[in-house]
């Protein structure tokens, strides 16, 4: 392939490359930072691999941390700013033996040569190793085509596929996720072994599958990844319940089945770069159509009640068993659960709608609108914010602007009784409201000082005089919240 135009090599990254060599070792980039330096990427993380040793590593640095087993040890940068280029992780050149639990290598020992090292890695495209020479790229070492597999945005394996998959049953999922991230095409051989290995997808703890799905998810082509893990047989080992949406016919209103529908709201989330929590919610927000779809003589369409229901509570099997996080868990299982609360917007009330906000939290709400449109947009509908997503969207905001209310004075009516030495009544209120008109006109006034004098010489008026200006102030409230409300209406373009 042509080289890309290159990521500039962060000057951390050239100091441990240079230290190693310095103190007479061998050094390389290795890994995904160099398949994304040569594919025009910027790298996530960076890995340098060396013929020192792990002890030798750790007497070249003022910071580090000795990582696992094999030997990993991670350069410290505290005064970057960068956070991929606070731990470099420096890894010995390692020879593997079997794995006989399809996780992790039985044996490591240390080598001598790079080749020995580039072996043992997963794909082509991630076993080129480079050396630098001013910050810059010295030498390619591409010993399995990688740079033919970039070139021809191939996912191919080092060496026989079946053996790569027996080693680390989890490199299967990487393929998906890999291909989907980088708009990649797995090879033929190492796709039809993923085929035949699939169940060995069993032996991986699922806290590792969850991290590689959450970055299918992520990715900017979700649906192919589900679909691809669908088609390839990985799927059913770790969320059967999404697959038993295919084939699963719907009303009139959803032009797919429940499993095209799931997937499509699943990309129109990330094709507005959403959350992982907003694109957790549009992949299960119908997972339990499937076991809750009757059909109805009377209007001769399926029905689905409940769904949102028994959703929210499939949702959160479903998160538990793959061990997401409990802020997780409880946001996306809430989002499954209130999905279906648009209705008509003729017959809703704001009354509703603030009690919508406390169900699912004023930190989510805009969330649940978004799963909302995600939804619409899943049944083929084209149109994203139409009429009635733009009302709720006001109606929504409406709830939940801050009111033009007395309680922002920093008086109230008993500080008043207290200041003014007058008994509870209509007074009460018809000083608040006036000293309240005065607020809207110049709100530095609002201070405790200002107001209790201020409360002092207008309990001193006449009750006609002061009821006047009261009624004065209660119209300039009034007024004021109708502003507000036609403004936030003219936003949206609703009545």
């Amino acid at each position: 392939m042509k080289m890309a135009e290159k990521s500039p090599i962060p000057v951390e990254v050239t100091r441990v490359v240079e230290a190693l060599e310095s103190a007479g070792f061998q050094a390389y980039l290795v890994g995904g930072c160099v398949r994304d330096l040569l594919f025009g990427r910027k790298p996530k993380d960076w890995d340098v691999t060396t013929n020192a040793k792990p002890e030798q590593i750790q007497g070249l640095f003022t910071k580090t941390v000795y990582e696992n087993i094999y030997g990993t040890v991670a350069v410290i940068n505290e005064e970057t700013a960068d956070d991929t280029l606070k731990n470099i992780e420096v890894t010995p050149y390692r020879l593997e033996s079997s794995y006989s639990d399809r996780r992790h290598p039985d044996h490591v020992t240390f080598s001598e040569t790079i080749a020995d090292d580039l072996q043992r890695r997963d794909f082509t495209i991630n076993a080129i190793a480079i050396s630098l020479s001013n910050g810059a790229i010295k030498d390619v070492i591409d010993l399995y085509e990688g740079f033919k597999d970039l070139d021809t945005r191939s996912i191919r394996t080092v060496g026989k596929p079946e053996d790569r998959f027996n080693e680390d049953a989890l490199r299967m999922m990487r393929a998906v996720r890999l291909s989907v991230e980088l708009g990649f095409t797995i090879e033929k051989h190492t796709l039809s072994a993923i085929s035949t290995l699939n169940d060995h997808i069993k032996d991986i703890s699922i806290e590792r599958i969850r991290d590689e799905f959450s970055k299918i998810l992520m990715s900017k082509n979700p649906k192919q990844g589900i679909e691809m893990l669908h088609s390839l047989g990985l799927l059913k080992h770790f969320i059967p319940e999404l697959e038993k949406g295919i084939g699963v016919e719907q009303t009139q209103a959803h032009k797919y089945d429940v499993w095209e529908h799931l997937l499509r709201s699943l990309q129109h989330a990330a094709d507005k770069d959403w959350s992982l929590d907003i694109r957790l919610a549009a992949l299960f927000h119908d997972i339990a159509k499937p076991q809750t779809r009757e059909f109805s003589r009377a209007t001769n369409q399926y029905t689905f009640y409940g769904h949102d229901v028994i959703g929210s509570r499939e949702t959160r099997k479903i998160l538990d068993r793959m061990k997401f996080s409990r802020a997780t868990i409880d946001k996306v299982s809430k989002l499954v659960r209130w999905h279906m609360f648009f209705s008509d917007t003729e017959q809703i009330t704001i009354s509703a709608v603030r009690r919508m906000i406390v169900n699912v939290g004023q930190e989510n709400i805009w969330d649940l609108m978004n799963v909302r449109i995600c939804d619409r947009i899943g049944t083929g509908r084209p149109k994203e914010n139409p009429y009635r997503l733009r009302k709720y969207q006001a109606m929504l905001e409406e709830a939940m602007r801050d009111p033009i209310s007395l309680h922002m004075l920093k008086i109230d009516g008993k500080k008043i009784m207290e200041v003014c030495n007058i008994p509870a009544g209509p007074k009460i209120g018809a000083i608040l409201h006036a000293v309240f008109n005065e607020i809207l006109e110049n709100p530095l006034l609002n201070t405790s000082e200002h107001l209790e004098q201020r409360a002092k010489e207008l309990a001193m008026l006449p009750e006609k005089e002061l009821k006047a200006l009261g009624e004065a102030g209660e119209l300039k409230k009034r007024e004021e919240d109708k502003k507000d409300v036609e403004e936030i209406r003219k936003k949206y373009n609703v009545s």
